[in-house]
């Protein structure tokens, strides 16, 4: 009788495992994930434009983003706004939002405002009925500070318990972007 030599089996195992795994053949396009290196939040309202954008030109690099705003929210007044993402590190700068849009029902932008600040409501959706949110009305509350965070999200379960109204608890999928925004409401 004759006995297969264990290592001869194993290697030869391995490097089937290891072909086999990096074939693609069956799994269809790889949709690469984009750079985005600039987030700017417009919100027009009460006869002012504010701007808040992040900036973070060496992506995981050792520099923090630099965010700015160009003023504070007036409280108890609704703002029409926009977010947009880009990509900086190429010349002329690629606008990200244009592919967001298009691939709507695979993704989703959440906002979080610290309590007492207001509420955001979604004003576009996808090819489903679902909200995408690159716009969105703000209804300040009362003077006060805190955050606004914006995080884009890839692949988000939308049909999940309150994601459609903005919930990012169960939406699950990939973070693509997220930036922290001061706002102050006086």
């Amino acid at each position: 009788m004759k006995y297969l030599n264990p290592t001869k089996t194993f290697l030869l195992s391995a490097t089937v495992m290891f072909l086999v795994s990096c074939s693609n053949d069956d799994n269809g396009p790889v949709n690469e994930e984009e750079v985005i290196t600039t987030v700017t939040t417009t919100l027009t309202g009460g006869g002012q434009v504010i701007t808040l954008t992040s900036r973070d030109l060496d992506g995981d690099g050792p520099n923090a983003p630099v965010v700015t705003a160009s003023g504070n929210l007036a409280s108890n007044t609704t703002y029409s706004g926009a977010v947009t993402f880009l990509n900086e590190t190429q010349s002329p700068a690629e606008d990200i939002t244009v592919e967001v849009e298009e691939e709507g029902v695979d993704h989703q932008v959440f906002y979080q405002l610290s309590e007492g600040l207001g509420t955001i409501t979604y004003t576009d959706l996808d090819l489903n009925g679902k909200p995408i949110g690159l716009t969105f009305t703000l209804t300040t509350g009362n003077v006060g500070t805190g955050n606004l965070t914006v995080t884009l999200r890839h692949l988000p379960n939308k049909s999940a318990s309150g994601v459609a109204t903005g919930d990012i608890t169960n939406a699950g999928g990939a973070t693509d972007a997220l930036v922290t925004y001061p706002v102050t409401v006086n």
